[in-house]
């Protein structure tokens, strides 16, 4: 069973960066696809951005591209969310998701597809 364990959320101002990461307990990401969704309070989770892992391909919301790249440390078992250029918008719980399979560009973005959840953590972009 697959444990994501994250860290890196905070405040920051408008304009600043902050690094999420995502490290696998219990297991490895081979052949897994991994990424980030967030939820604002009163709003429905979005997905943010999705690397698989064998391969490398990234894909991400048209809003953060350009500003966030996700990126894995294959000997770590870790997989990261560089958040650059944050906008008040962007304030939300970052939650780190894994499925353990490959999957399709039509269902990386619904967060029914992933079988693994982190706990979130709390990114605040507040002057």
């Amino acid at each position: 069973q697959v444990q994501l364990l994250e860290s890196g959320g905070g405040l920051v101002q408008p304009g600043g960066s902050l690094r999420l990461s995502c490290a696998a307990s219990g297991g490895t990401f081979n052949g897994y696809t991994t990424g980030w969704f967030r939820q604002s309070p009163g709003q429905e989770r979005e997905f943010v951005a999705a690397l698989r892992w064998t391969e490398g391909s990234t894909h991400y919301k048209n809003s953060v591209k350009g500003r966030f790249t996700i990126s894995r440390d294959r000997a770590k078992n870790t997989v990261y969310l560089q958040m650059d250029r944050l906008m008040p918008e962007d304030t939300a719980v970052y939650h780190c998701v894994a499925a353990n399979s490959r999957l399709i560009v039509s269902r990386l973005m619904d967060g029914e597809n992933y079988d693994y959840w982190g706990q979130g953590t709390q990114v605040t972009v507040s002057s």
